[in-house]
């Protein structure tokens, strides 16, 4: 695994998990997602009108897919946080992504990782999940969550999906104006729907209460998927997909220090896990 990509794969996990403490914290959460799809595909235009240009014709398909999937996601998650704790969600979600990624992998991209490879990717699942699973053994008895842990799952599918379709696409292809492009077109599908439930009104509102907080959401996530995307080029897109879940673990750790939620010894435990088995990707992938 090239070095590079894992330099750039962690600040993606870390902007990313950062992005998403931002959406728990919004007090009405749909709409702060809806302005920072609005500002990151504001981003994403002036870019790719002064310096990058639209991507190659051939692209423009699975642009159009992946931003769908992409809206699917972002409504999806928001729906998540807003009913269920942020520290089952987001590991459940991004923990189950990449054994799904690599199923893609292997069936249409017929990526051949080593042994070591398939250890870490392992580790790295497993150790997410261990972490999300401290959610379900705090119930000690009590009614799971189950709509939470089912959400969840079916976030992890939109993930993994929409990352293959996107790593597939830039390896062939300039990742800088696909990745802009696709971020140009989400919020038209995002902003009606958002709209449509809780009124233009609402925008005006939410911007004037956390302009500041909307604006760095807005950045963030759009260099995190687009650091990955570069990772995406020249890496495994299997070992990439599962490295950039070390968001997981940050998520985790934020969760547990500004929103007051349980991380005790299992979470740590976890975390371990997630660390080493991206060592093992790093030194035998």
């Amino acid at each position: 695994m090239p070095i590079l990509a894992l330099v750039l794969l962690f600040f993606s996990a870390s902007m990313h998990a950062l992005w998403n403490f931002l959406l728990k914290s919004a007090k009405e959460k749909y709409i702060a997602m809806g302005w920072q799809t609005i500002l990151s595909g504001i981003f994403a235009l002036i870019i790719m009108i002064f310096y990058s240009g639209l991507p190659p014709r051939e692209m423009w398909l699975f642009a159009v897919i992946s931003m769908l999937l992409e809206s699917v996601y972002f409504i999806l998650l928001c729906s998540a946080y807003t009913d269920h704790d942020f520290s089952l969600v987001y590991p459940i979600a991004r923990g189950a992504a990449p054994a799904m990624l690599v199923v893609w992998t292997v069936l249409f991209l017929h990526e051949q990782e080593t042994i070591g490879g398939y250890i870490g990717l392992a580790m790295i699942t497993i150790g997410v999940m261990v972490i999300g699973a401290t959610a379900l053994l705090k119930s000690k008895g009590e009614k799971v969550h189950w709509k939470g842990v089912l959400t969840a799952l079916t976030v992890a599918l939109v993930i993994s999906i929409y990352t293959f379709i996107d790593g597939k696409t830039v390896k062939s292809g300039p990742a800088l104006p696909y990745g802009l492009f696709m971020f140009v077109m989400v919020p038209f599908v995002t902003t009606p729907y958002i709209a449509y439930n809780y009124g233009w009104s609402s925008f005006l509102r939410v911007w004037k209460e956390n302009r500041s907080v909307l604006l760095i959401g807005g950045i963030l996530g759009l260099v995190a998927y687009m650091l990955a995307l570069f990772a995406y080029t020249f890496a495994p897109l299997s070992y990439s997909g599962a490295i950039r879940e070390v968001s997981a673990v940050i998520g985790a750790f934020l969760g547990w220090r500004f929103l007051k939620e349980q991380m005790g010894g299992v979470r740590v435990v976890g975390s371990v896990i997630v660390f080493a088995g991206i060592m093992v990707i790093a030194i035998f992938g």
